[in-house]
């Protein structure tokens, strides 16, 4: 199959989608109406199984979507057919905004092949269907995770050293809005830095050079890296995949973001400006 991932192109999938040890996901999800389940029942690409958000999500930790324990993400990777030496697509239908946290936490728990469809199911041009397809048992396993790529309130609040990105739309960041969560504002000294500016006008990923440039804008580095944070630790992982694309490897997610730090007796800045 060749070099695989961050992201695949829908000429891509179309030339592999019958590969053997491939493996389509449709994880689409929404803040305002929830689970995706019924878009996938209406029309999905053709083979994919449809996973749930909540499925994936833990039970203990800061914020609305924690991250969830090994075995509980192993079993329903198996459920989807996923074993160890299997490549996995996973698409939405919101920029990859939601698809890029189902490919964190694939390499988070030790994954080595998976990538986000670039620009979703809105950019396939292939038949779709309704019927779900039979899907064999996986044998995914659950590695060790990773935590020095996750970083909790404590950590957050202690940090020196590295840029603290907020991936939600600017006017969540400058507190004009909040229609989630309790508070209004940005944490102290994080930069805006809207997922969807990652994203050209076709809603397709900016070029490697191009993000570069975006997140050098930024102060973002290979040196110093950066900590991606949004509502709950879903839409931040598309910074950290952009900064992937871009040739960035230090990206680190604040898991709990700003449904854990608005629900804390924490410090909270407003307007345009970090601080």
């Amino acid at each position: 199959m060749g070099a695989f991932g961050p992201i695949v192109s829908p000429e891509w999938l179309r030339d592999h989608i019958d590969d053997p040890g491939l493996r389509v996901i449709d994880f689409r999800w929404s803040l305002k109406g929830g689970s995706g389940r019924e878009a996938y029942d209406h029309a999905h690409i053709p083979g994919a199984v449809f996973v749930e958000l909540e499925a994936v999500t833990g039970k203990e930790g800061g914020g609305r979507h924690p991250l969830p324990a090994g075995e509980q993400f192993e079993r329903e990777m198996r459920k989807a057919g996923v074993s160890p030496d299997t490549s996995v697509v996973v698409y939405d239908d919101a920029g990859g905004s939601i698809a890029a946290r189902l490919w964190f936490l694939l390499r988070w728990f030790g994954h080595e092949s998976q990538a986000v469809l670039d620009g979703g199911i809105g950019a396939w041009r292939g038949s779709l269907e309704e019927r779900a397809q039979p899907v064999s048992q996986g044998t995914f396993r659950a590695a060790r995770p990773d935590r020095s790529r996750v970083l909790d309130f404590d950590e957050v609040r202690r940090l020196t050293g590295a840029v603290l990105l907020d991936a939600r739309l600017g006017e969540r960041y400058r507190g004009e809005v909040e229609p989630v969560d309790p508070k209004a504002g940005h944490i102290p000294g994080a930069l805006s830095a809207p997922w969807q500016e990652n994203l050209g006008p076709d809603g397709r990923f900016k070029s490697p050079e191009e993000l570069r440039r975006r997140f050098a804008d930024l102060g973002v580095d290979d040196e110093t890296g950066a900590v991606a944070y949004c509502g709950s630790g879903v839409n931040a992982t598309h910074d950290l995949l952009a900064m992937e694309i871009a040739g960035l490897k230090n990206g680190r997610l604040y898991a709990g973001s700003w449904s854990d730090w608005s629900n804390r007796d924490a410090p909270i800045a407003t307007g345009k400006d970090p601080h």
